[in-house]
């Protein structure tokens, strides 16, 4: 059996002695989501995209409509502003995490 080193983890400000997989060692580190980015959050195909290039939007406005799993999510705006890029047309199968639309 293959013995590792003992390292802290600080979870929710508390700390713990434990030994760390190498797969949560190796892992991408977490990063704050982009606001004017409208990224999947899910494989999926676009069936919508309700903006072009140019166009104004709201806080809570509809970009693109995503199905995945029979069911079709309304992926929306998190910011005013304007849409600088649309990265994807209806029909596009897309993978998690790719960036869909931009707004500035």
């Amino acid at each position: 059996m293959e013995k590792r080193e003992t390292e802290k983890l600080i979870i929710d400000h508390t700390s713990y002695t434990t030994r760390l997989s190498p797969r949560f060692v190796s892992r991408k580190p977490y990063e704050p989501p982009v606001p004017g980015r409208i990224q999947s959050f899910i494989p999926g195909t676009v069936t919508e995209v309700l903006v072009k290039p140019g166009d104004t939007v709201k806080e809570g406005d509809d970009i693109v409509i995503l199905e995945a799993m029979k069911m079709k999510n309304r992926l929306k705006s998190h910011m005013d502003g304007k849409v600088v890029a649309v990265n994807v047309s209806p029909g596009d199968r897309v993978a998690k995490g790719v960036i869909l639309a931009e707004i500035s």
